[in-house]
């Protein structure tokens, strides 16, 4: 008989863990589930999609009015990115393990809300690299880290599907922010927009974040051993291969993404209501994604839901980036967007499903980490490719790549679980 492998005992672990679905069936833990899943909705509708996916908005008034290079306003996020996550990510991750993601959360909304505030009120670089730290640190703090641990510790036999709610708060922050700043912009001024936005971010996320609960102990069986099992995890040729698999995914998405309002308001003359449309159809899509991924990850592999989340960001870059006619650029626009919605929903589910949630904490802190990196990098390698060809045709190659690399990384993930 065949011996089960680590990531084997870790998933039967897993799937054996206690607590029922939303803690138990006390109407009172129901009311607490549906807080803490709230309380994650909102915060990534801010953390994320206003606080991470709004700024590109802003990007061409920045190179319009202090003459800045693609690559330097692509370069806050990377330069944040690689400060920020190395240092704080497995921290971040280490104290929701040991304290529960709700105190981390809400400092991260107040830092994103802060920084978003000073962006706006900015006129000099080393301001700007100031501020996206501490919205870098906003992130790591109140983002995907302790939503996705809030989510996997409250839900358990649906949760890819509430995975999947709360994940909607990123496409309906992003969907929303191109239309809600183009208004603000045209009557105040990009700048006091980014300031009325910060203040949003506090005022949405802060009070559902300081009522929730941290779930009960009997949804995260503490064995006391959990070194040995991160030790375990990081012997996994699992772990190296969805670390390498996500990293990959979430630079073609974010080098994309960062990148696309530049491209289409300075290469392709869009006008600003023109842009703010197509950007507000792939947040918007990926509202479908998120329900669409999340449904199917409860009931397909998820390694093949994530295969094919990869693939479709690799067939839709081309065509935003390439295509000329508008049908044409708003379809990839679509199929990028169901894409997006997956693309960082599906990591944590991957995770917990291998894994367990007992240190998925930590072991998401290393993954959102080695993932901040990625997403740090590309956005400004592609925006200075841009500035060194004339052309966002090497960028788009290079996208392509990195997702089918990603694809590749994650096929090759051994089975979650196997025959004992």
């Amino acid at each position: 008989m065949t011996q089960p492998t680590v990531e084997t005992k870790f998933a039967l672990s897993a799937q054996f863990r206690g607590g029922n679905e939303q803690g138990s069936g006390d109407p009172s833990d129901r009311r607490a589930a549906a807080l803490a899943l709230g309380a994650s909705f909102f915060a990534l509708f801010c953390v994320v999609g206003i606080a991470l996916w709004g700024l590109p908005f802003y990007y061409d008034f920045m190179v319009r009015q202090f003459g800045w290079t693609r690559a330097q306003v692509t370069s806050g996020n990377a330069l944040s990115r690689l400060v920020v996550g190395p240092v704080f990510g497995f921290l971040a991750g280490w104290m929701v393990d040991r304290f529960g993601p709700r105190r981390l959360m809400i400092a991260g909304i107040l830092m994103a809300g802060v920084a978003v505030i000073g962006l706006g009120s900015i006129s000099t670089l080393p301001w700007f690299y100031f501020f996206y730290m501490v919205n870098a640190l906003g992130y790591v703090c109140g983002g995907p880290l302790p939503a996705q641990v809030v989510v996997s510790r409250w839900f358990v036999e649906s949760r890819g599907k509430a995975m999947g709610l709360a994940y909607l708060g990123i496409g309906f922050g992003g969907a929303l922010v191109p239309w809600i700043s183009h208004l603000l912009v045209s009557r105040f001024g990009w700048q006091t927009a980014l300031r009325v936005l910060g203040i949003l971010i506090v005022v949405l996320a802060l009070p559902l974040a300081v009522l929730m609960k941290e779930a009960p102990r009997g949804n995260v069986k503490h064995s006391g051993d959990t070194s040995a099992d991160m030790k375990k995890a990081f012997k996994t040729l699992s772990l190296f291969l969805l670390t390498l698999g996500s990293m990959c995914s979430i630079a073609a998405v974010s080098g994309t993404q960062q990148n696309l309002k530049l491209f289409l308001s300075l290469d392709r003359h869009y006008t600003q209501g023109a842009a703010a449309q197509i950007l507000s159809l792939v947040l918007a899509f990926s509202i479908v994604g998120r329900i669409l991924m999340g449904w199917m990850a409860d009931r397909f592999s998820k390694r093949y839901v994530m295969v094919a989340i990869y693939l479709m960001v690799a067939i839709a870059i081309p065509f935003l980036f390439l295509g000329r006619s508008p049908a044409i650029i708003a379809t990839a626009a679509a199929l990028f967007g169901v894409a997006l919605g997956g693309d960082y929903m599906i990591i944590p589910l991957m995770t917990a499903e291998i894994f367990g949630v007992e240190i998925l904490g930590r072991l998401m802190g290393v993954i959102l980490t080695m993932g901040g990196v990625a997403e740090a990098l590309s956005p400004w390698w592609i925006g200075r490719l841009r500035d060194t060809s004339g052309s966002y045709q090497n960028g788009c190659v290079a996208l392509v790549v990195m997702a089918l690399l990603g694809a590749a990384a994650v096929m090759a993930l051994p089975k979650a679980r196997e025959s004992a």
